[in-house]
């Protein structure tokens, strides 16, 4: 599945809805996702759905890994996040790691500003935790 095509209507509809700068981000952060799932080994397909009214990645096929899910931050007009189960110790595991770097919401987010630069190296490191979390366990 190439990235830039959307597998699923509604999802496209979702990114076509958001502000321009957040859409811009959070196509950044699609991207990110499909190229680290294609480049981590034990992963597969990721299928593009909606769970809890957002775009959403899930390794249905091997199961590997927790739902990301991606979306603006409601009431904080230009923030963006990127969204894990919050049962999961992602967060917490990262928060460890890059604390003091990247804005973190409770247990289940890592939020960001439409105007900053994202971090690429440590969202690539946290989403192939993501799509690797239930092989560690």
């Amino acid at each position: 599945m190439k990235a830039n095509r959307f597998q699923n209507p509604e999802v496209a509809a979702i990114f076509a809805d958001y502000p321009a700068g957040i859409r811009k981000k959070l196509l950044e952060l699609r991207q990110l996702i499909f190229e680290t799932a294609r480049n981590t080994e034990g992963v597969g397909a990721i299928e593009e759905t909606i769970r809890w009214g957002q775009p959403s990645y899930i390794t249905a096929e091997s199961g590997s890994g927790t739902t990301i899910r991606l979306d603006k931050v409601k009431n904080k007009p230009g923030q963006l996040a990127v969204y894990v189960h919050c049962q999961t110790s992602l967060i917490d595991d990262f928060r460890r790691k890059h604390g003091k770097t990247l804005n973190f919401e409770t247990n289940r987010a890592i939020h960001f500003s439409e105007g900053e630069i994202l971090p690429i190296t440590k969202l690539r490191e946290f989403i192939e935790s993501a799509l690797t979390y239930h092989l560690r366990k």
